[in-house]
Order: structure tokens, then C-alpha cells, then sequence
């Protein structure tokens, strides 16, 4: 397994396929091995894809000292030198949406085309739903919660309960233990991460970033609603905002969702 020194920490990494480099940073509790076409998506048929469980996470170190944003990104910059890249592509998912835009606003010669999916500035500009908030509520009362914000289609409290596509598949697996769970450091850094996504703001920054950028969102998303996601394209100068029919999971309910990824990166849209 790829494991690599970057800054405090030992990363555990992947590259798949070949083509035009992208980082793929993945969201809140993001696990390399909870991705369920890694490897095989349309982005890793397009492009040379680094993914990697960040700081706190997955196979990841996970120092129990708080974390920054800023952490997140420089963990993020020196993986591209480990592996030996200088630029790339950056697509960023929910929380790792929020890291890539610390990416591009510290280190913005790095950063080719911008992806930020489901995310929000914090600050002025709104927060993503507090997640650190419910974090020590029952799996069961935490999923009940979680649901319709993840998608405002969905309604637990039906009889049976009423599900947004694919939701009857991903419900089940919101209360399983996570992946790394037979590791004693999981749950403290975890924890770290949404304390770290807590003080998440970029908003006074945002008009500095220069990368081309497409953000996307879904409709029914009410974890990075829709109107955070207008907020971030107000903010950057050379941006494209589209929605797709799903919501935080959009990428997974709408296939034109990862194809819109790929045209961007390509530069054909």
C-alpha cells in the first residue's frame, strides 16, 4: 500500500489512470476505500488521479492536536511534491471542497482548473450544515437527522421511509461503523476534521482566486444548499456555477454531473 511522508504525518495514497493530473480531495470522514468506482469512474478514465486519505482520516496519521484549514491544504501540496507533481488539476467534494479553496488561495501556482462540488465559503457566505453538532448523537438519531439534508427528498418519517434515488442504498450504510474503526486514533480524528471544518471561512479571500473554476451543487442539497453555492460563484471572478438533479450526493444520483467534471477539465467547457 502507497504510503508516503508529507509534512507531520505518513498519507496513504492512490494513482489511477493516465491524462491531464488531477487531485480528487474527498469530503468529511472521506476513506480512499469508501469509493465506490475509484478506480474506474469517468474522471480516473480521463485523467491521472490523486486521491489520498487526508489528515485524521482513513489510513492516514492522525495526531490528536487540533487541525487547521490550512493543515488540509499544505498536507494537500506536499503530496503533489511527493509524488512529483508542480501543477494539477484540483476537484474538491463537500469538506474537500472547502480544503481546495485554501489549496487555491495559498498556494495558487499550483493549481490548474478548480472543482468545487457541494461546498460553501463559510463566513458571509454561509456555512455548510454543522456537522460537528450532532457528531455525539446515536448512529440511528444522527442518520435521521442527516437524511433529509442530504437531500430534502427524503422522509424517514414515512412508513416505509421515503428515499431520493439511490438513497434507499446509501441510508442503510450512514449508521455502519467506519472503515478505519479497528483503529484507535478513528474517532479523535474524526473529530479533528469538523473541528477544523468548523472555522472553515474563505469569503474575504475568495476574489483572489484566479484558477478557472466550476462549482456544482445539486438541487435538493441542503447541506451546501444551492444559494451557498451562487455565493461562491459571486465571489469568483472566472467561474461557472451549474445544479444537478441530486443532492449532496449529486455526483452519484446524476451521471451528466461527472461529465460536466471532465469537459471542464479538458477545457471545453
Amino acid at each position: 500500500m502507497p504510503f508516503v511522508p508529507v509534512r507531520d504525518i505518513e498519507v496513504y495514497y492512490e494513482l489511477h489512470g493516465t491524462g491531464p493530473r488531477v487531485v480528487l480531495i474527498s469530503g468529511t470522514g472521506g476513506d480512499v476505500r469508501a469509493n465506490p468506482r475509484r478506480g474506474r469512474g469517468l474522471l480516473e478514465r480521463s485523467c491521472e488521479v490523486l486521491m489520498y486519505d487526508q489528515r485524521g482520516l482513513g489510513r492516514t496519521g492522525k495526531p490528536d492536536r487540533p487541525y487547521t484549514m490550512a493543515d488540509f491544504a499544505d498536507d494537500c501540496v506536499a503530496l503533489m511534491n511527493s509524488v512529483g507533481w508542480d501543477r494539477a488539476h484540483v476537484v474538491g467534494i463537500s469538506f474537500g471542497g472547502m480544503v481546495a479553496q485554501h489549496v487555491a488561495l495559498r498556494h495558487p501556482s499550483r493549481v490548474d482548473r478548480l472543482v468545487l462540488a457541494c461546498t460553501s465559503s463559510g463566513g458571509a457566505g454561509e456555512a455548510s450544515f454543522d456537522l460537528l453538532s450532532i457528531v455525539d448523537l446515536p448512529p440511528d438519531e444522527r442518520r435521521r437527522i442527516m437524511l433529509p439534508i442530504m437531500d430534502s427528498r427524503n422522509d424517514p418519517s414515512t412508513d416505509p421511509p421515503t428515499y431520493a434515488p439511490l438513497f434507499d442504498l446509501i441510508a442503510p450504510l450512514m449508521a455502519s461503523p467506519p472503515l478505519n474503526a479497528d483503529d484507535p486514533a478513528a474517532a479523535t480524528g474524526a473529530r479533528r476534521q469538523l473541528e477544523a471544518r468548523a472555522e472553515h471561512d474563505t469569503w474575504d479571500e475568495l476574489p483572489a482566486i484566479a484558477s478557472p473554476t466550476l462549482l456544482i451543487g445539486g438541487r435538493y442539497d441542503r447541506q451546501a444548499p444551492p444559494q451557498n453555492m451562487q455565493r461562491l460563484a459571486d465571489r469568483i471572478a472566472d467561474s461557472t456555477l451549474r445544479f444537478f438533479d441530486g443532492g449532496h450526493m449529486f455526483l452519484l444520483q446524476d451521471p451528466s454531473a461527472w461529465e460536466a467534471v471532465v469537459e471542464f477539465l479538458a477545457g471545453s467547457s
